[in-house]
């Protein structure tokens, strides 16, 4: 387990960030992987009391706080309802309801984990990452940054109409994904994200054209991405879950658009 010899209850996003870039320090977010951890720390400097751990919704855009717990976000009515009940489906699998109200939204976007339903989800939509030094950027754009000693303070989903589907494939239920697949659609263009190939997540965006049917769709979109092999299955199993999974949330999509 891991240890700290110190403890920072951080009174603002400057002392926090002004404590963080010692090597030694770290910002607790949930603590759920951090804990595993086999080491000693000098600081573990907590968000605890910024404020950070509320959903807010606006016309815009949902604007979540980097504290908020992962059962937040699962049920969240709003967010649910706007995106079709995404985010309760990817939640609803990561290990239980008592760990999913301790692991926090910003510590499992900023791990940037290749397992994370999390980031799977929230890159299919038009999600950005609010740093305290490194203002707005695409979540996108964030994932392909080398991991520094900024502070992710919020994450922010634009309302731009998307209507998005979320599945994954689990050897057991509460056990990490061996794929993870969210689709969203936005008129003719579709977005697919796939998590857990066994890498971090990436999207890819396709145009829905008159003579593009849902398999060629999801056969173009498996084939974006590349895949890898360990305990939890090949790279060529990966591949195909991906298309399948592609194909079934987008057909569900078709659906309701009718």
């Amino acid at each position: 387990m891991i240890r700290f010899k110190n403890y920072v209850k951080a009174g603002s996003l400057e002392e926090a960030y002004t404590l963080n870039q010692k090597k030694s320090s770290a910002i607790g977010g949930g603590m759920m992987w951090m804990k595993m951890q086999k080491r000693m720390r000098m600081t573990l400097v907590d968000l605890v009391g910024l404020g950070l751990d509320g959903i807010e919704e606006t016309e815009e855009e949902f604007s979540i706080g980097a504290m908020c717990s992962l059962r937040q976000l699962e049920i969240h009515e709003g967010l649910n309802e706007y995106f079709g009940g995404i985010f309760k489906e990817c939640t609803r699998s990561i290990v239980g309801i008592q760990f999913r109200n301790g692991a926090t939204v910003g510590g499992s976007v900023f791990g940037r984990f290749g397992f994370s339903d999390i980031i799977t989800c929230l890159l299919a939509l038009d999600t950005y990452v609010e740093l305290y030094q490194g203002g707005l950027v695409s979540l996108e754009e964030f994932c392909r940054m080398k991991q520094d000693r900024d502070i992710l303070v919020r994450i922010r989903i634009k309302k731009d109409g998307r209507q998005a589907a979320y599945g994954s494939q689990r050897i057991a239920k509460t056990d990490f994904p061996q794929i993870a697949c969210c689709v969203a659609k936005k008129g003719d263009q579709v977005y697919v994200s796939i998590g857990a190939r066994p890498g971090l997540a990436e999207v890819v965006a396709l145009k829905k054209t008159e003579d593009s049917g849902l398999e060629e769709l999801a056969k173009k979109a498996s084939d974006s991405f590349r895949y890898g092999t360990n305990m939890r299955g090949s790279a060529d199993y990966r591949k195909h879950l991906a298309e399948v999974y592609t194909r079934r949330l987008l057909a569900g999509l078709h659906k309701e658009e009718k």
